[in-house]
């Protein structure tokens, strides 16, 4: 645009051009060329085009360079400044001898024309500015509506979540503390070695859940205000304490290389745990072997269980903990298969890249 801009201003410079006038040719030259600067600098612009209009009645360039100028100014004074010297130069007789008063009727014509040049040329230009303002305002009142949905969306958990952290404390907190209450009256009160040994396992357990449920529930009562989590987060150094409490007859082999990434760790760890939880509700007598090795960048952990020694008690549950597993995979890359095996037992194996880890 700006190079066919500069072609009308030359042709509107070859339409004036007189032979025996060099220095308004010179000038309708200079005014065209100088629209290159338009954007950059124009109220230089305008200054290096305003001598044609007065020499060679060149007004073209002049008026795309007040045009440029309107459109990116702010200075009123500036622009009515600009705009008066135009119509000045265009309305005063050059040279002298050669015009017409300026109060005869071609000199009353041309001002009018010149009036009507000026003021359409700066009206345009402050309508673009007018009409870029327009557009940056409704992006900031389209983000102001956005950044305004989001605080709402947040204010709404927030306070779902607390309703959540609530109801968590009074009804589950309190019922797991019963249940460690009892278990340990139940330790306390039994000459039976066997059930102080059981009592004692229940005991713990609900004392650990008690206090997994209580960092839950200050997360959730965070609110969302920055970022929460749970600590410290579960990593490869608390597999033995927990294949080592987690009431089933377990064996532990691990050969993994230091500094894998925190998030296989935690995930390793999960899929663990909740193996050895299925193993102990619902293959009661049984034992489990966990494997946890690295091979080619790629995690594998494997938990297998025997076949069941005793019956098993049905317990409430919504088969939730093997799929949030194969959920948990899929979202760092890897795969969770699980089923029956030959001897009667159960296998779990989790499988999950690990970027950044040394090789075997």
């Amino acid at each position: 645009m700006d190079v066919a801009l500069i072609g009308v201003a030359l042709l509107d410079a070859w339409v004036h051009f007189d032979a025996d006038e060099s220095l308004g040719n010179a000038c309708a030259s200079l005014a065209a060329l100088a629209l290159a600067l338009r954007h950059r600098l124009p109220l230089l612009t305008v200054l290096l085009t305003l001598p044609a209009v007065l020499v060679a009645d060149a007004r073209l360039a002049a008026l795309a360079a007040l045009y440029s100028l309107a459109s990116r100014t702010r200075r009123r004074a500036l622009l009515a400044l600009c705009s008066l010297a135009f119509v000045a130069c265009g309305i005063a007789p050059w040279p002298l001898p050669q015009r017409d008063g300026l109060w005869s009727a071609a000199g009353l014509t041309n001002t009018g024309h010149t009036l009507a040049a000026v003021t359409a040329a700066v009206f345009l230009g402050r309508l673009v500015q007018a009409r870029r303002d327009l557009s940056v305002r409704l992006t900031e009142v389209s983000q102001a509506r956005d950044n305004e949905r989001l605080l709402l969306a947040q204010t709404v958990l927030a306070k779902e979540r607390a309703q959540l952290a609530g109801e968590m404390h009074d009804a589950i907190s309190h019922q797991v503390s019963l249940i460690t209450v009892r278990a340990g009256a139940l330790q306390v009160c039994s000459r039976d070695p066997a059930v102080k040994d059981e009592a004692a396992t229940i005991r713990r357990l609900s004392a650990e859940t008690l206090g997994e449920l209580r960092d839950m529930v200050h997360v959730l009562r965070a609110s969302g205000s920055r970022p929460t989590e749970l600590a410290p987060q579960p990593s490869f150094a608390d597999l033995q304490r927990l294949v080592s409490r987690s009431g089933v007859e377990a064996e532990l082999k691990t050969d993994l290389p230091e500094g894998l990434p925190p998030t296989v760790q935690r995930a390793v760890y999960r899929t663990v745990q909740e193996a050895l939880t299925n193993v102990r509700k619902h293959a009661p007598g049984a034992r489990a072997t966990v494997r946890i090795r690295h091979e080619r960048g790629t995690v594998h952990a494997t938990v297998t269980n025997t076949a069941p020694t005793c019956l098993s008690h049905p317990l409430p549950s919504e088969s939730r903990g093997l799929a949030a597993l194969r959920e948990r995979a899929d979202l760092l890359g890897g795969t969770v298969t699980f089923g029956p095996v030959t001897d009667g037992g159960y296998e779990v194996h989790l499988q999950l890249p690990a970027p950044g880890s040394p090789g075997r």
